[in-house]
């Protein structure tokens, strides 16, 4: 056997070798070829002298190494965290004031990525990569993290007795076949070829081209829908706006909602339950609300009831969960090119517990700080309940 056989082998053998088998094998070898085979093993391998030596004293040695190491416990390069005794607290320095606030930390207003959190380490003077500050994180405890909404600001001592009082008065409605409905505006879209959320099934290929940036100025328009649902019934109306979210709109799409669904489903209807949130365009402290409430009391003789859910708790009401949310998951993927489309897509809402909704596009136009006087407001019939008379009251008609 020649040295030129030798490289041929190495060649060949050297991609599935491991550091062990790789120094065993050149051991045999130098001693196949006899006088002179370590020199000439290591010229054509590039294996030092050294490894081929250690080869053959492993060789020799009856008291091999135990089978799945191919090293000396101990043997190796140390560790970085082993040589490096300042980095663990370097790399917390850096990651904890962030979590504490501390405006001095270097990345208290950046990123906290591995690469920023390895270029800072580099110019303190470690060798680092930033495959190792993962693992040195996750050794220190910690984790990606995404925030949470949990808090919900300081709770109103009422809260609890706002819900049980707001759940009694619907079961009263309820019992008397009276109309009951959850009212709040969706939020606003822009109408053009832009991105909504989330995806669908396609064939390959036909992803609908949307634009990059979704910049108002080059919007068609805005949709603003605001969401009528009948507690009851399990049917919604959507009123979609093209100007201001104001609280005639708000009251409009209520009027809208009793003219197209309400009257011919509660014929004998006396009286009107509203659940709607404590702020926006239906807040309780909105004039505009309860003025237009009553005109709109005065032309179907409704006696209307609106209980407001305290503030922080819009999430609570029941059209956002079980009118928008599903809106949102049928138009999700699709862009909203043009009035058209938002209804259409509104429209074809349904849910396999049997939510049907009506949609309509209201071009009106709804200007905004429209002021109603001490006057005005006075002429409305408005009765505060007993409990909670800011968020809950009764506006009867007017006599005519």
């Amino acid at each position: 056997m020649d040295l030129a056989t030798v490289r041929r082998k190495y060649r060949v053998l050297a991609p599935s070798l491991s550091e062990r088998s790789r120094r065993l094998w050149a051991a045999t070898e130098a001693q196949a070829l006899g006088y002179g085979g370590i020199a000439g093993v290591a010229r054509v391998t590039n294996i030092s002298r050294s490894t081929i030596v250690r080869g053959l004293r492993e060789l020799a040695n009856s008291r091999a190494l135990p089978a799945g190491r191919v090293r000396r416990p101990g043997g190796g390069r140390k560790r970085t965290i082993a040589v490096d005794r300042t980095l663990p607290a370097d790399l917390e320095a850096l990651v904890a004031p962030t979590i504490a606030g501390d405006p001095q930390s270097p990345l208290r207003w950046t990123s906290k990525s591995l690469r920023r959190l390895a270029t800072e380490l580099q110019a303190r003077g470690h060798r680092i990569s930033h495959t190792l500050v993962g693992e040195l994180l996750r050794a220190a405890g910690y984790r990606l993290r995404a925030a949470r909404k949990a808090q919900e600001g300081e709770q109103h001592p009422d809260r609890d007795g706002q819900f049980r009082y707001l759940s009694d008065q619907i079961r009263r409605a309820q019992r008397r076949g009276q109309p009951v409905i959850s009212v709040d505006t969706k939020k606003k879209e822009l109408v053009g070829d832009f991105k909504t959320p989330g995806r669908e099934w396609r064939a390959t290929g036909a992803a609908p081209r949307v634009r990059v940036h979704d910049f108002p100025s080059q919007a068609r328009g805005k949709a603003i829908p605001y969401g009528v649902y009948d507690v009851t019934r399990n049917e919604g109306w959507v009123s979609v706006g093209v100007t201001h979210d104001t609280a005639r709109f708000a009251v409009n799409a209520i009027r809208q909602w009793w003219q197209r669904l309400g009257r011919r489903a509660y014929p004998a209807a006396r009286s009107l339950v509203i659940t709607a949130d404590a702020g926006g365009s239906n807040g309780p402290r909105v004039r505009l609300w309860k003025w237009d409430l009553q005109r709109f009391a005065d032309q179907t003789g409704l006696t209307i009831t609106v209980c407001h859910f305290p503030p922080g708790t819009s999430k609570w009401n029941r059209v956002e969960h079980r009118l928008f949310s599903f809106i949102s998951v049928n138009w999700r993927g699709k862009p909203l090119v043009d009035y058209v489309t938002v209804v259409e897509l509104i429209g074809a809402t349904t849910t396999a517990a049997g939510l049907q909704v009506r949609a309509a596009l209201d071009r009106r136009r709804y200007p905004e700080g429209i002021q109603i006087s001490d006057a005005q407001l006075a002429q409305v019939q408005l009765t505060p309940h007993a409990f909670h008379g800011d968020w809950n009251y009764t506006i009867r008609p007017r006599r005519r």
